[in-house]
């Protein structure tokens, strides 16, 4: 079985697939600070509940945006589950091009992604992934990255508002009711929403001025379903294009390992 991890600023997901499909998967804080150790008994017990043992792991690959987090991550799979791991950005043959100047500055994340919407859709691509950032990335119709935009995600933002202003509140983030707000939670829930919306509706038709093609708009990441039905320029949701674009990675590595032997 393999045991994918995806290690994003704030959350890290771990997944196991058994060759057929995903049996299970669980998110926790990244935590810069958890040991092999701490990652050992923490994923023995949820394993358990599924019906799984740290035995049954016999493959592991590791996709970082917290450099901080892999040598413990690593450590981990060597001390506990008896593997090396394959870790995006490191031993792993992508398979697909990064035309902009400097490749080795984009995240593995939006590589992985890359990788897993170019096998579920048709290209050119504008791939948007809300988390602790809100990226945008675009695919090229071969599949290759081809550079994009970053800028801060929809929580980042609201913790900043809060954070900064000493007479606002921290308040859950979903769609208001009407735009206009009659209160300050009203008032701070439409204006980090709707901005975002029209955030990503107008980035989404500069981007498509810019490129000069017809492109297909995927959403994914934490809070992508919160746009589901206002963004007028989204035209799928996608929450499972990291885990399978590190599925597609790990299966296309272990195939050329095997053809090289």
């Amino acid at each position: 079985m393999l045991l994918a991890i995806d290690t994003g600023n704030t959350n890290t997901l771990f997944a196991v697939h058994d060759g057929k499909g995903w049996r299970a998967q669980w998110r926790s804080a990244t935590d810069m600070t958890r040991t092999a150790d701490d990652y050992a008994v923490w994923l023995s017990q949820l394993m358990e509940l599924n019906k799984l043992k740290l035995s049954d792991i016999d493959s592991c690959i590791i996709s970082t945006v917290v450099p901080q987090s892999l040598f413990n991550q690593r450590n981990f799979a060597r001390r506990y589950l008896n593997v090396e791991p394959y870790v995006i950005g490191e031993n792993v043959d992508l398979g697909v091009q990064v035309r902009i100047p400097k490749p080795s500055e984009v995240g593995a994340d939006r590589l992985v992604n890359a990788v897993g919407a170019s096998n579920t859709w048709s290209g050119p691509l504008i791939v948007i992934d809300s988390g602790t950032a809100t990226t945008f990335d675009i695919i090229g119709s071969d599949g290759s990255f081809e550079g994009g935009i970053i800028s801060p995600g929809i929580n980042l933002s609201m913790k900043a508002l809060h954070e900064a202003a000493a007479k606002l509140p921290r308040v859950a983030i979903q769609k208001p009711a009407r735009v206009i707000g009659q209160d300050t939670v009203e008032a701070m829930q439409s204006g980090v929403f709707w901005g975002y919306i029209d955030l990503i509706d107008g980035l989404v038709e500069r981007i498509k001025r810019e490129y000069g093609q017809p492109m297909t708009v995927i959403a994914t990441g934490g809070v992508a379903s919160l746009f589901q039905g206002a963004s007028r320029n989204i035209d799928h949701f996608d929450a499972d294009i990291t885990i399978r674009g590190l599925l597609i990675l790990f299966e296309r590595n272990v195939r050329r390992a095997a053809a090289s032997a």
